[in-house]
């Protein structure tokens, strides 16, 4: 039996030059296309990667711009298209601001206290 596996985000990117995803968002992808049973919750700053409509054009380290910006919004919303659950602890989105119309369609909000009973649901947790 497949075992099921959540992935928890808490740090958000940071990214490099030459960078333009998210590795953790990447390997969710990778595992669900090779046929795993994967989950993802954000939580801390990485709430900020479920903003929908997000533009990271013009990002210039002096005078090197990076050509290919991340699209984390979109890299999510790829997720849940191919059934991947993707969480979002509500009261780190509350507590940034983000009011949860803004969230990309899909995302499911999770408190804080909801948080052990979803990982007994799991057979391994991932915390990047």
């Amino acid at each position: 039996m497949a075992k099921r596996i959540l992935g928890i985000v808490e740090t958000a990117y940071r990214a490099t030059v030459e960078e333009q995803d998210d590795t953790v968002l990447w390997l969710h992808h990778m595992l669900k296309n090779n046929g795993m049973d994967v989950s993802l919750l954000l939580r801390g700053n990485a709430v900020n990667y479920a903003v929908r409509g997000q533009d990271p054009g013009g990002l210039r380290f002096g005078d090197l711009g990076v050509e290919h910006a991340p699209a984390l919004d979109h890299d999510l919303a790829a997720l849940i298209e191919r059934g991947v659950p993707v969480y979002v602890v509500d009261e780190d989105r509350q507590e940034r601001g983000i009011p949860a119309t803004r969230l990309v369609d899909g995302t499911r909000p999770v408190t804080r206290r909801e948080l052990p009973s979803l990982f007994e649901t799991f057979d391994q947790v991932w915390h990047w």
